[in-house]
């Protein structure tokens, strides 16, 4: 038996999952399996896979598209593992990140962890940028992975792992958004422990255009509502902050009609934005994206939950998520 099992859903990805592969195949402990499931894609990265075959102890199974949810279950009925970790095929893992999960293991004996992302050197200022407005204390309170987090660590599955006896216990991931942050909620609920390893971290490349980033960030914020339909003790004043700030932009826009002053906060807001951008990218125009970057993650995550809560907690209609829910337990 190996100690981890790597399971990687996949859906049209060959070039990701080949960068992912490769840095599996430097890691300087290397008592894992790589479990890869194709999710009906229309272009496979079968090539790819067995082009590792004789690096790495890796598994390729194909199914017909379900979602990255079931997909993921799907791997864990499949694994031989003493613990599951499941990475996103975006990422990239550093050369001692199994050295030091199992260090990290011996410490604390943990059932379920995790840990924070960061952004390589080789990443494009736009991806710079992105990780800087997903990871700064002053845009998500530093709740993906910081020790100064505004809320206790939550494992997310772009790095995530946790015992076969966990999911044995809990179960698999429900197919919803926000899945990995309902599975490590129930996790937390049935009595395991939880832990941050803050030096466990993983390059996170998030191959999005600022499009596509608005629409990523604003499914999270609706996913938040479901999140706390499920499990209402689960949302933090962390959560409601990019809701306030929407509200916040809207109230100082419409002041500035009267008085141009009432944009300072905005102002000021912006500077720091800047500011700790710089300090940590040392990159004008890193620094100057960043703004960007982080005025979308906090407009479209605010939006998507101001507008979800209307819907489902205001005008008590079913989201999307719940009805599938239903109608996937009506079947059972």
């Amino acid at each position: 038996m190996v100690t981890f099992s790597i399971i990687i859903p996949v859906y049209n990805r060959p070039f990701e999952v080949g960068e992912l592969l490769e840095s599996l195949s430097l890691q300087t402990c290397n008592d894992f399996e790589v479990i890869i499931v194709e999710d009906g894609s229309t272009i496979t990265c079968e090539q790819v896979v067995r082009s590792y075959e004789n690096r790495l102890t890796v598994r390729y199974f194909v199914k017909p598209n379900s979602g990255r949810s079931y997909t993921r279950n799907y791997g864990m009925e499949r694994a031989e593992g003493k613990y599951l970790l499941f990475f996103d095929s975006d990422c990239i893992l550093p050369p001692g990140y199994f050295e030091q999960i199992q260090k990290d293991l011996k410490e604390t004996n943990a059932d379920c962890f995790g840990g924070p992302d960061r952004a390589h050197a080789s990443f494009t200022p736009l991806q710079k940028a992105i990780s800087y407005s997903m990871t700064s204390f002053l845009t998500t309170g530093g709740i993906r992975g910081s020790k100064r987090g505004m809320e206790k660590f939550v494992p997310r599955t772009f790095n995530m792992g946790f015992s076969k006896e966990v999911y044995q216990k809990v179960g698999g991931f429900k197919d919803m958004f926000g899945e990995d942050i309902d599975l490590s909620t129930r996790i937390k609920e049935a009595g395991f422990s939880v832990f941050l390893f803050p030096d466990a971290y993983v390059y996170h490349k998030r191959r999005v255009s600022l499009k596509s980033f608005f629409k990523q960030v604003f499914v999270f914020g609706m996913a938040r509502v479901d999140l706390f339909q499920l499990h209402p003790e689960s949302l933090k004043l962390v959560h409601l902050l990019p809701a306030v700030f929407v509200l916040g932009v809207i109230f100082l826009l419409a002041g500035s009609l009267q008085c141009v002053w009432a944009l300072l906060p905005l102002g000021v807001y912006i500077v720091a934005l800047f500011l700790e951008s710089l300090l940590r990218n040392r990159s004008l125009q890193i620094a100057l994206l960043s703004i960007v970057t982080s005025f979308i993650q906090l407009g479209g995550y605010g939006l998507g939950f101001l507008l979800a809560f209307n819907r489902q907690v205001i005008l008590r209609r079913k989201s999307d998520m719940q009805a599938k829910l239903d109608k996937h337990y009506k079947k059972k």
